[in-house]
């Protein structure tokens, strides 16, 4: 009832102090707008950077990567150390049950006379059985040359000799052992004899055979054992493997006691 008896100047004056305070109250709120978006962007800036930074993403992975690579290094170096270890500990327990002990004397397909000291300084495979083994012995001998192939493709070892050794000299001359070798490998070397000459070799490597009862055509099987011996440079037996070996493992097995060698006559 007050603010309807008021005069019209009266009414004037109230207009004009809202017009003059609307501006400064829209500009007090705005204002304490804008500080606190500054008082934010203040505190996220200073912990950027006013707290020290770590080192970078890649810094860190590189760190991580080097450490790494020195565990692994090291690893592998005692893995290493520890399986010529091993192959120097199976060596000389072999060598101790007096494998391949003592010389022996035959002659190769190409009608020459053989004894152990032609191998001296070289490394061996030598495998035992016969010519007309219809099964056994053919996979014997190319796992034996698939060996000898893949030590071959690496340029940094040795040579390694394939020799085939009969248990059948009465089949197995020097045609026959000729004939026979020449589908496996060139270096495949076949070495027969007399009777009495297989059988010394046979009883040094612990090698077991027997020949089988002759049907009507006159053949027979020959049971024997079977087994890839493998002898070092210096002629003595180091190891050998059964037919439950792949080439690979064999291989594998071969460069390991290369690696691990030391000749004991020098």
């Amino acid at each position: 009832m007050l603010l309807l008896t008021r005069t019209p100047e009266a009414w004037h004056r109230l207009s004009q102090l809202k017009a003059t305070a609307l501006p400064g109250i829209l500009g007090g709120k705005a204002l304490h707008m804008r500080c606190r978006l500054w008082s934010r962007q203040g505190s996220a800036e200073t912990g950027r950077q006013g707290q020290p930074q770590g080192p970078g993403l890649q810094t860190r992975l590189l760190i991580t990567a080097l450490f790494g690579a020195g565990l692994g290094g090291a690893w592998l170096a005692l893995r290493a150390e520890k399986e010529q270890w091993r192959l120097q500990r199976r060596t000389e327990a072999l060598r101790q049950a007096s494998v391949g002990q003592g010389d022996f004397s035959l002659t190769d397909h190409r009608g020459q006379a053989r004894c152990k000291a032609d191998f001296q300084g070289q490394w061996v495979l030598m495998y035992f059985g016969f010519t007309h083994c219809p099964d056994i012995c053919p996979d014997e001998l190319e796992k034996l040359v698939q060996v000898v192939q893949q030590l071959e493709a690496e340029p940094g070892l040795p040579p390694v000799q394939p020799i085939f050794i009969t248990v059948d000299p009465e089949r197995d001359d020097v045609t026959a052992m000729a004939r026979y070798v020449q589908d496996f490998h060139p270096r495949l070397l076949g070495l027969t004899g007399s009777a009495e000459q297989v059988a010394q070799v046979s009883r040094s490597y612990r090698v077991y055979y027997s020949a089988g009862p002759k049907d009507e055509d006159q053949d027979y099987i020959v049971d024997h054992s079977i087994a890839i011996y493998l002898l070092s440079p210096d002629g003595l037996f180091t190891d050998y493997y059964g037919r439950a070996r792949s080439a690979k493992q064999i291989a594998d097995s071969v460069r390991g006691h290369m690696a691990a060698f030391r000749s004991v006559l020098h």
